[in-house]
């Protein structure tokens, strides 16, 4: 359980950041090389690799150097592992909402508005 947490906190902590997030999101549509990932970031090429490493160590890329090419690609047991985590609480909350839309409709002020203006009996109109 202990590891499963270190590694839940790995992900969570790699996905805090924005720019590991966008790396991820282009390594949705396949490999790519670093520059490649760098492209889209104004920031050095030392942070993007600082970045990679992150992402790495929470085991959500695999970095393999063939050459002078270093190409990334996303591995999925640990976006797995957070949605698992995720849906455990999804289902919490949709209870919750459930109740809570069940209470709204019960306490609904429109309804009894409604109500109380059917019940008032129309005063005929005065004429002059």
């Amino acid at each position: 359980m202990v590891k499963y947490l270190s590694s839940l906190d790995a992900t969570f902590a790699a996905l805090s950041d924005p720019t590991r997030r966008t790396i991820l999101t282009t390594l949705q549509r396949g490999h790519a090389s670093v520059t490649q990932l760098a492209s889209p970031h104004s920031i050095s090429m030392p942070a993007i690799l600082k970045h990679l490493n992150v992402l790495e160590q929470a085991g959500l890329i695999e970095q393999k150097k063939t050459g002078r090419v270093r190409m990334c690609r996303l591995t999925v047991a640990p976006m797995q592992q957070a949605a698992d985590w995720l849906s455990l609480y999804r289902v919490f909350w949709e209870n919750q909402l459930d109740n809570l839309g069940k209470f709204l409709q019960q306490t609904d002020p429109k309804k009894e508005e409604n109500k109380a203006c059917r019940k008032q009996p129309s005063h005929p109109r005065r004429r002059s």
